[in-house]
This record gives structure tokens, C-alpha cells and sequence, in this order.
């Protein structure tokens, strides 16, 4: 299998048939020009300010402000639309809900920070690992939000510390314990929402996942600082961005620290996850110009997935990461993982890509036309790494390996035994491929 361009060539219509350079995603489809436009979204233009501590909201108490803001953001709604503001300070808070016209913006020096008892959080039914449940809403919640903003220089804190402790302690007595069962609030949910942008702030500190968006389009998380401890007291499951059922995102010049994987796709999970309505797929997912410090994985599809494809991270530094690509392969669940490309990636990491069985919290049911999962159409190329092991990919016969790609490779692979020996991928293809200074054929 030949690695697919990145480059389309097509022909204008015009006397002098100049050639026009379309980027293309690696099924060949052309990307949309929307994913070149990484225009910030200017906040002046969004409408009126809704300044916090003009509509009598307190900053410096630990005082829960919940009702208070929310009070503002209802206001600027049935107002026609504006922007909340939180200024210079700190507001702690509880789930808010913003609303189609309402943005937020967090000024430098200003803190959102969120409660530590999760009582301040409503329970309302939300998409939760893959699943629909009742669970706890987030601090920054939307639904149907049109043309939503977050932006600003300032942080919003999800206050984790409390909720990592009560997890590690419940981890103690129950090693089955779930993040449902630890009952955390994750720090952003978006939902059935397009247009959206993410832009400048520093999102830290999430009790859960820190941001999660689910069946949304042309979303833009754009320069943002998304980090959780990695040390002394971990934050378990705080995965930078979740990408649930979507499609059109980019992710864009972040930062990412925290303790699992940095973006991940999900689309549900369960031996009938490809029957349910709730759940779909995830495509035209571009993830660029990042920077990973210490994080389980820089991209992840799955643990919860059905079907993605057109998936391309590019013009990436790892510090720290435990994996560049990790393939979760669920055996309880079908998954189909297509057309996905690395390309440009500079750093350290554990793996380089790791592909094997995924079995946490495993609950197969009978199922006689269980489908085989797949992995097909992975290309890699233009890698300068250290990894302790740069191929380490696992056959099962519950999923199939087919037409991977590595071209211009050159690492140093720490790992005993020699790369891509006895591998259980049908169709491996090796051009220009240097492990520990040897070429590879």
C-alpha cells in the first residue's frame, strides 16, 4: 500500500489550466478551506458585556456563585445575546448553562473555579464514557449553541484536587471503581452545537475530563493551556479533549498535560454500540502544531469508538508521552479505526504506536453477527523520536491489521527486539526507515 498524498492536484477551469494545491485527508477527500481559517474570534464583536461583579456577583469568597451567574447568563439571553464576562478575581460555581446568543469570556487576572462538593452540580442525562446516563453536568455546560465562544486570557479551574483524592482512595478498597462511581464533574460539555471556538484560555485542574463535546461540527480549540497533575496526587481520567460523535474539529497550537490521554476519539461502546442511535462515528479530525508535555496518550481512538476516519495529527513535540497513537481495540465492542496519518512528529514517548486489546470495565454480550473490528489505512511519516519501544503493535483475532505505512522514520527504539518483527499487519509498508541508525526494508 502506497502512502496517500497529502497534496491533490486539480485543474481551474481557466484558458492557462493553472494547477491548484488542495490539502486532502488521507482518504483522498479534499480538507475544507474551514480548516485553515485560524482567525481568532473577536469578542467585541459578540455584543454587549455582561460584567459578573455589575450584576452583583462576589469574587474573593468561597461562597458558591452559582445562581448568581447564572442569573447573568439567563439575562444576557433573553437580552438577545451577549458575552459573560468574569473579570480580574476568583468566582467559584457550580454547573452553569449557557445558552444560544451567550458567550464567555474570562479576562486575564479572572478565575472561574469550580466547586469541590459535587452536590453544586446538577445531575441531568449526558453522555458519559460512550454511554447516556444521569450523571453529573459539567462547570461550563451548552447545548444548541450556535456560533458558542469561550475565550479570554484568564483560567477556568475545575478545583480537582478534593475529587482526585476521593477517586485514589475509592481506587484503594475497589480496584473496579469507575469514574461514575467516583462521581466527578467534568470542566467543559458541549453539545448538538456548531460553529464553536475555544480560544487562549488556560483550562486546568478538571475533576474529570476537561473538555468533552458531543455530536458537534466545525469545532476549533485554538492555543489553549489544557493541564491536570501528573504528579503526587494524579488527576485520574482528565483527558484534555474528548471528541464524541463529531466531526470537522480542529486542534490547534495547545498545550496538553494531564494524566490520560490528551485527544481522544470516542463514539460509543457495547457489543451493540453500532445499533444504537446515540452513538456514531468521528471524521475530519486535524490536530496540529501541539505541544504534548506528560500524557497517557496524544491521540487515542477509543476506548470508546465506533467508526473514525480522516484523522491527521502533524507538526507535533511530545515531551512525555506514554503514546503517540494508541489504537484501543475493544473486544466487546465492533470498531472500525480508518485513514489516519502522523506526519512531522519530533520527541520522546513510551510507544510510539501501541495497538492492542482493550478489556477495562469488559462487558461482551451474545451477539451472532458480531462484526470482525478493523484497523486499516494508517500511515506514518517524517518521525524523529526516542521511544523504549517504537512499534509495538499486538494482533488478536478479534480485529484485523491491514495497509500501515512508515516513511521517512528515523528513531532510536530502546525495545530488545528489532521493529516491525513478526508483525501482524497485512500489508506493511517501509520506505526510508531508520531504527537505532539501521535502514529497515
Amino acid at each position: 500500500m502506497l502512502l496517500t498524498a497529502m497534496l491533490c492536484l486539480t485543474a481551474t477551469a481557466d484558458a492557462k489550466k493553472k494547477t491548484i494545491v488542495k490539502e486532502c485527508w488521507p482518504n483522498g477527500e479534499t480538507i475544507a478551506e474551514w480548516f485553515r481559517d485560524t482567525t481568532k474570534v473577536d469578542v467585541g464583536q459578540l455584543g454587549k458585556r455582561y460584567v459578573l461583579t455589575d450584576y452583583g456577583v462576589r469574587q474573593g469568597t468561597n461562597e458558591i456563585q452559582t445562581k448568581a451567574i447564572q442569573r447573568v447568563i439567563d439575562r444576557a439571553a433573553k437580552e438577545g445575546g451577549g458575552v459573560v464576562v468574569v473579570p480580574k478575581g476568583t468566582f467559584f460555581s457550580g454547573s452553569l448553562f449557557f445558552k444560544q446568543g451567550t458567550h464567555l469570556y474570562v479576562e486575564e487576572g479572572g478565575m472561574l473555579k469550580g466547586s469541590e462538593r459535587i452536590r453544586d452540580f446538577e445531575i441531568r442525562e449526558t453522555r458519559i464514557e460512550g454511554q447516556t446516563w444521569k450523571y453529573f453536568t459539567a462547570l461550563v455546560n451548552a447545548d444548541s449553541v450556535n456560533g458558542f465562544t469561550i475565550a479570554g486570557k484568564g483560567t477556568i479551574d475545575g478545583n480537582g484536587t478534593a475529587y482526585w483524592e476521593e477517586f485514589w482512595i475509592r481506587r484503594k478498597w475497589n480496584r473496579q471503581c469507575t469514574n461514575k462511581d467516583a462521581q466527578r464533574p467534568r470542566l467543559t460539555y458541549i453539545t448538538n452545537s456548531q460553529n464553536v471556538t475555544i480560544q487562549d484560555v488556560r483550562l486546568i485542574n478538571s475533576p474529570f475530563w476537561t473538555n468533552h463535546i458531543y455530536r458537534c461540527d466545525h469545532v476549533r480549540y485554538l492555543d489553549l493551556y489544557i493541564y491536570s497533575s501528573t504528579v503526587d496526587i494524579k488527576g485520574p481520567s482528565t483527558d484534555a479533549i474528548d471528541i464524541d460523535v463529531c466531526h470537522d474539529v480542529l486542534v490547534r497550537g495547545c498545550y496538553m498535560n494531564v494524566n490520560d490521554d490528551a485527544v481522544v476519539l470516542k463514539g460509543g461502546k457495547g457489543t451493540f454500540a453500532d445499533k444504537a442511535p446515540e452513538n456514531g462515528p468521528c471524521y475530519n479530525i486535524l490536530v496540529e502544531n501541539c505541544h504534548f508535555g506528560t500524557t497517557h496518550g496524544c491521540m487515542t481512538l477509543g476506548s470508546e469508538s465506533v467508526h473514525d476516519w480522516n484523522v491527521i495529527m502533524r507538526n507535533c513535540q511530545a515531551d512525555n508521552t506514554n503514546n503517540v497513537l494508541w489504537l484501543k481495540m475493544r473486544p466487546d465492542t465492533p470498531q472500525h479505526y480508518e485513514y489516519v496519518r502522523i506526519e512531522n512528529f519530533t520527541g520522546k514517548c513510551r510507544n510510539f504506536l501501541l495497538v492492542r486489546p482493550w478489556t477495562q470495565f469488559y462487558e461482551k454480550q451474545e451477539r451472532d453477527d458480531m462484526p470482525l473490528s478493523k484497523c486499516n489505512n494508517i500511515s506514518f511519516r517524517n518521525i524523529q523520536m526516542t521511544c523504549n519501544v517504537f512499534f509495538n503493535v499486538t494482533g488478536s483475532d478479534k480485529y484485523e491489521l491491514k495497509d500501515f505505512a512508515f516513511q521517512d522514520i528515523d528513531c532510536r527504539d530502546y525495545a530488545k527486539e528489532k521493529a516491525f518483527t513478526q508483525s501482524p499487519v497485512e500489508g506493511l509498508t517501509l520506505k526510508n526507515v531508520k531504527i537505532n541508525g539501521e535502514s529497515i526494508e
